[in-house]
């Protein structure tokens, strides 16, 4: 496919994901003070008892103006296949005096990572006031993009360097991960400037890079023990699939076998567009880790 055919379609997959009007969860929780310190919660819609739960972390290059609004067609679409579904928001990147930039910059330390611990922490308590009939045992991470690079940080806390304030003494109770389209591995995707600087921007000045990288990269938290997948389209021109393919690469060298579903064709935002053929597929992905 040319490079003019690529963009075409990945413009036309785009316009389709972000078509879909919002769906306005069934509740809402605050798991802070600060205003983006909230889970909204999707019932399962044929109303079992015993639903798994989702957990979606949406993407966005952890920038500001990308919410969990874009997502929110994604959660309904989980929940009308019968998954309990709690989609997290976080404070995302803002023009700070010492981030300063053409556009909006991409996360907050340690804000960001701050908000994830704290949301996953609070999830049970959330859980079993919200959606009481949820089985919170059977509990999934899934994440897009941005997003995806934090549900493998969730799922890798008990694994950060010692000291660390987000580190759990033991793994965390989860079935599993499944990542969207992640920004797994930081090396590959600051080659190919994935999302245009936003790795850089988001862990700082050059001088704290090394150090704030091994808190926060996914490819540096390996192995987990938990069990993991990864969903990549093939024509994906925001994360490309030599990112996804680093990070599985990474995992198999320090002994841990992560899951690679390659979908050909498809590009970035099919996987989370209740419209598309991929987002079933995601679904199965849950649910083989889920059930």
């Amino acid at each position: 496919m040319s490079d003019s055919a690529a963009r075409d379609r990945d413009a036309v997959e785009t316009e389709s994901a972000f078509s879909h009007p919002a769906v306005a969860p069934d509740a809402s929780a605050a798991y802070g003070s600060h205003p983006d310190q909230v889970i909204d919660f999707y019932a399962p819609r044929d109303g079992r008892a015993g639903a798994p739960v989702v957990v979606v972390l949406h993407g966005g290059a952890w920038r500001a103006p990308y919410d969990r609004g874009h997502v929110s067609p994604f959660a309904d679409f989980l929940a009308r296949r019968g998954f309990a579904v709690a989609s997290v928001e976080y404070r995302r990147g803002s023009e700070l005096p010492q981030q300063r930039g053409s556009g909006p910059v991409a996360g907050r330390w340690p804000e960001t990572f701050d908000d994830i611990a704290a949301a996953m922490d609070a999830l049970p308590v959330l859980l079993a006031r919200e959606l009481p009939a949820a089985d919170a045992r059977r509990t999934v991470v899934t994440g897009h993009s941005a997003g995806g690079q934090l549900a493998l940080w969730a799922a890798a806390r008990h694994v950060l360097p010692e000291g660390s304030p987000w580190r759990l003494p033991r793994p965390p109770a989860l079935r599993g991960v499944v990542a969207l389209a992640p920004i797994a591995d930081f090396a590959s995707a600051v080659e190919l400037d994935v999302c245009s600087g936003a790795i850089g921007q988001f862990l700082g000045r050059a001088e704290d890079y090394a150090e704030r990288s091994a808190y926060a990269d996914p490819a540096r938290l390996l192995p987990t023990g938990i069990a993991t997948v990864v969903v990549q389209g093939t024509t994906d021109l925001t994360v490309p699939q030599a990112v996804s393919e680093a990070f599985v690469d990474e995992a198999a060298r320090r002994g841990e076998t992560v899951g690679l579903t390659l979908l050909p064709e498809v590009g970035h935002f099919p996987l989370i567009d209740p419209a598309a053929d991929a987002c079933a597929v995601v679904a199965e992905e849950i649910a083989q880790l889920a059930w």
